[in-house]
């Protein structure tokens, strides 16, 4: 490999040099020996020493997902490939087009070199179900479905197989949990393995009642309780929320509705069991606030209430023209 020799305690300078000027190879590794240190180029350097020298290659780092796939994929396949994908603590979970099915295994290889998790799982179907799963086919690494998740310092134990979570859902519920109030008695209607509860619990003084009917996410729910350190409380229930809410003796000053396929058809539960003056973060799929809105004034007005329009945003995109959208509503009665 041509190169410049240079004293070493002049290396730096004449690295960058070389760099300005797009001398240098950037494909091999600097050597350095006894006094002297060994720069790459692309063609003589008029000024200097030109050696030939062995110099070790640079490994090559792919900058994204497609990069990898180069060589193996042409160039209108990769266009076609969803290259954004889920993390769930050391699982990655993709979403490949029915088109690259027959090249799954290439992409699953290439999502493990790059993400440099320790599994790789794409999606068999969307979820589904009351508990809210979807079938997952293993593609790379080692086939382990349970993981622990991070997020906003709180641990979230998990089996990708038995329960839904979403990683993408991480801003919402800091944000809800940025605008609870200490001293609040919440209920979360559809917890899952309870990521709002612990996010909320591990930052608020807050009492949280939560309710699932995968017996799955519950189990996960009690273990994720004992992995953090909470400056709350929360007690888990597994079961039809309408049903077991049947049993509870109190009010809730927040209602949080995260089933955004569904959650509309619990509305009439949840404004019966709101404080006056509480809120419901109430989620739905839509392509406007407008539906949610007239649901949840619906709702309100067939118990003497109102609700009071606090905060509507566009959680996530969930499919051309829908979202998962968030409307946040204060009720108060009549």
């Amino acid at each position: 490999m041509k190169c410049v020799k240079v004293p070493l305690k002049q290396l730096n300078n004449i690295r960058i040099k070389l760099m300005e000027n797009n001398q240098m190879n950037m494909e091999y590794r600097i050597k350095a020996c006894d006094d002297f240190g060994y720069i790459p180029i692309n063609e003589d350097v008029e000024g200097y020493e030109i050696v030939d020298i062995e110099l070790e290659p640079l490994k090559r780092t792919a900058h994204n997902f497609s990069e990898l796939l180069e060589g193996e994929l042409n160039s209108e396949e990769i266009d076609n490939l969803r290259t954004s994908f889920d993390t769930i603590g050391d699982i990655v979970i993709l979403e490949i087009p029915d088109d690259l099915i027959g090249k799954k295994q290439i992409i699953g290889d290439a999502a493990l070199k790059f993400t440099k998790r320790r599994s790789i799982y794409m999606k068999k179907s969307a979820v589904k179900g009351t508990t809210r799963v979807r079938e997952l086919e293993f593609l790379a690494g080692i086939d382990d479905t349970v993981t622990i998740h991070k997020e906003h310092g709180a641990r979230l134990k998990l089996d990708v197989r038995e329960v839904y979570f979403s990683p993408r859902l991480a801003t919402e519920r800091k944000r809800v949990m940025e605008s609870v109030c200490d001293g609040e008695n919440i209920l979360d209607m559809f917890c899952g393995i309870g990521p709002f509860p612990i996010v909320i619990a591990k930052n608020k003084d807050v009492n949280i009642t939560a309710v699932d009917i995968n017996k799955s996410a519950i189990k996960y729910m009690d273990e994720n309780i004992k992995l953090n350190k909470l400056k709350g409380n929360i007690e888990s229930y597994c079961g039809d929320v309408r049903e077991v809410s049947k049993s509870f003796k109190t009010k809730f000053d927040r209602i949080i509705m995260n089933l955004p396929g569904l959650a509309y058809t619990f509305l009439d539960v949840s404004v019966n069991l709101i404080e006056d003056g509480g809120i419901i973060n109430y989620y739905e799929f839509s392509d406007s606030y407008e539906t949610g809105i007239k649901r949840l004034k619906d709702a309100c007005n067939k118990v003497g209430k109102e609700v009071e329009i606090i905060n509507c945003r566009k959680v996530k995109s969930t499919s051309p023209g829908e979202w998962h959208v968030a409307i946040d509503g204060k009720i108060k009665k009549l």
